[in-house]
């Protein structure tokens, strides 16, 4: 600033400036003005009026700094004033303090100490450190929040690393923007015929023969969108290996990505391996009987625990033989469970005795299941004792003696009842209700045949008729059929 060709501060003596300018100058250039003396007790204080948040500071006035002051920073004030004391301080030094004023409120100030022309006074100029305070706390917290999200990363990146390598699925993850490889695990790379290294960044489109880039990468996404699209057939470029890509596409950060399984014909033949070999074991080793029959019912392979329940001594001796001789009611049994199993698929339970091969009987519960494989036609029958069940099971316990309503559990102990003892023997413990009920279950498991079904409740057939008439369910089943 020049006044006249001259500089003004630069002249050997101060410029004349008059006291309240510079009482004006002084407050409005730092944020917070004190003087004080040297034993620390302030003679004035003054708030810059640009900085209200510092608020009203007249009470410290005449009163020791040092009461206004941390702990921590009572050394560094000491320091000062005993250098001021002593006559040795020349230069302008600064420090950083923090304030404590109405016992809460603390805010850190950093301040230049200057002499005045009375050497006991000392003029403190301090500069609010609190937005810098602030920034660095905000700093701190965002880099503790990368800290943490680099930590999630890694996190994620190992757990995403173990499950593409411990997979035995040939999986290649490609950007469907550029058509190239992101990345692969080992299989992928040992049916592409190269290495992962090679492999990562290249062209996926240039593995397979005959392929044009762009077609490629379009085709394998609608195949991705389309439900009814199956796998995309391709023959690989280096092994000449025909392979089916199931692709599946999704959006990661904005960009679309493909998931590609590869399926090699020899990783099916594999599964498949794998998968009869546990269901042979589970076959062998099961707890529960199993019966492979075919169309007719005739015994093709059964396990060591149909064996144990019939007290036979080994498959040859049952092989040949229609299921139905080991039936308590033989071919009615066999027929409910092949007609139920044909119609709907399978037949979750059914309640009969088993018959051994010294004239022993079981109660068992059978699940039937149509097989239809390759052309061949045939059942699964699984087969579980429950004669241990009757012991706990009270069948008179199951109904409500003397008229009035059934509940819906002793009409479900009932039903269980059905095809395991004879009618008189249930309709001696129950009411007309259960007695309809019965035979609307036998009507309907035999498909509504009334030989089937009066020789599954033990009944003539004249006496299943009358029974049908008597409930009015003989003109009902007449006109189902």
């Amino acid at each position: 600033m020049n006044t006249r060709g001259s500089d003004f501060l630069g002249q050997p003596s101060a410029p004349a400036i008059g006291p309240e300018q510079f009482n004006e100058i002084v407050t409005t250039a730092a944020d917070l003005a004190i003087v004080l003396d040297t034993q620390g007790t302030v003679k004035s204080v003054i708030v810059n009026p640009l900085n209200p948040t510092l608020g009203r500071l007249d009470h410290w006035k005449d009163r020791d700094i040092r009461e206004f002051m941390a702990e921590d920073s009572l050394s560094k004030l000491e320091t000062q004033l005993e250098a001021y004391r002593a006559g040795k301080k020349g230069v302008v030094d600064a420090i950083e303090v923090n304030h404590y004023d109405n016992a809460n409120w603390e805010f850190p100030i950093r301040y230049t100490l200057h002499n005045t022309g009375n050497p006991d006074i000392i003029l403190m100029l301090g500069r609010d450190l609190r937005p810098i305070a602030e920034l660095q706390h905000r700093l701190v917290k965002a880099q503790l929040a990368l800290e943490k999200d680099y930590e999630t990363h890694r996190d994620y990146e190992t757990r995403y690393r173990v499950i593409m390598e411990a997979s035995r699925d040939a999986l290649v993850l490609v950007d469907v923007a550029s058509g190239r490889i992101v990345d692969l695990n080992a299989a992928a790379a040992q049916v592409l015929g190269a290495d992962a290294d090679t492999l990562t960044g290249s062209a996926f489109t240039q593995e397979f023969d005959g392929r044009r880039r762009g077609e490629f990468i379009e085709g394998l996404v609608l195949a991705a969108t389309d439900d009814s699209s199956g796998a995309v057939p391709v023959k690989t470029r280096r092994g000449k290996l025909d392979v089916a890509i199931h692709p599946i596409v999704f959006r990661a950060a904005g960009d679309k990505s493909l998931l590609c399984r590869i399926e090699t014909a020899q990783s099916a033949e594999t599964v498949a391996a794998e998968l009869s070999s546990t269901l042979a074991q589970l076959f062998r080793e099961g707890p529960d009987a199993i019966v492979i029959t075919d169309a007719i019912g005739t015994i093709r392979a059964v396990n060591d625990a149909f064996l144990n329940l019939t007290d036979v001594g080994s498959s040859s001796e049952v092989k040949g033989k229609s299921l139905s001789e080991f039936l308590s009611r033989g071919s009615v049994d066999l027929k409910v469970l092949t007609d139920n199993a044909t119609r709907a698929g399978k037949m979750r339970m059914y309640a009969t005795r088993l018959e051994g091969a010294f004239g022993s009987q079981l109660s068992v519960e059978m699940s039937a299941t149509h097989l239809n494989s390759g052309g061949v036609t045939g059942f699964a029958f699984v087969i579980r004792d429950t004669s241990r069940m009757e012991v706990v099971r009270d069948p008179s316990a199951s109904v409500i003696p003397g008229p009035g309503p059934v509940s819906d559990d002793a009409m479900r102990n009932v039903m269980d009842l059905v095809g395991s003892a004879p009618l008189k023997d249930i309709v001696a413990a129950t009411t007309d209700v259960v007695e309809k009920m019965c035979i609307e279950t036998a009507v309907e498991l035999t498909d509504n045949n009334r030989v089937a079904a009066a020789e599954m409740l033990g009944l003539s057939r004249q006496s299943l008729y009358v029974k049908l008439r008597k409930y009015g369910l003989l003109n009902k089943n007449d006109r189902a059929n």
